[in-house]
């Protein structure tokens, strides 16, 4: 069963641009928030992406090809273990926990040139593997080791 294997976010007060390395702080629970992603987090409300989410077995392969992918370092928020991203599309939603909050795929990531200054490698060498840009659709709390699973589609994702 797919689970979060890791939280991290950007609290106010962290320095928003560090030079070498995405500024994260790892949880081991927070809230997500509709419509603005982790409960105090200082990249959140983006309408284009609430969260960036990876998933722990794209992050395997990219560390065996050189890239840094210790939590945070790949710019991603929440790492999911056991749910292939790559197979998600726009508009498929997830829920975390039983009862937890549920996001929607705004789209699959593709980096940028931080992601590329701070990895010394071009997104190009990741393509497919950056995981996904989401919104929060319903918040809630989540925590580490929640279950991840499919969520059911709108009617009009359906």
């Amino acid at each position: 069963m797919a689970e979060i294997a890791s939280i991290m976010y950007t609290p106010d007060g962290v320095e928003r641009h560090p030079e070498n390395h995405y500024a994260r702080v790892a949880l081991t629970e927070t809230n997500l928030i509709a419509d603005f992603g982790i409960e105090g987090d200082r990249k959140g409300g983006n309408p284009k992406r609430n969260l960036n989410i990876m998933c722990e077995e794209n992050l395997s392969e990219l560390s065996a090809e050189g890239f840094n992918t210790t939590p945070g370092q790949m710019g991603e928020q929440i790492i999911i273990r056991g749910l292939n991203l790559t197979m998600l599309k726009a508009g498929d939603r997830v829920q975390f926990g039983v009862d937890g909050a549920v996001i929607e795929v705004i789209n699959h990531r593709t980096g940028c040139e931080r992601f590329e200054h701070i990895q010394s490698k071009p997104p190009s060498q990741a393509v497919k593997r950056l995981g996904v840009m989401a919104r929060v659709v319903s918040g809630g709390a989540i925590r580490l080791g929640d279950t991840v699973q499919m969520a059911e589609p709108t009617p009009e994702n359906a």
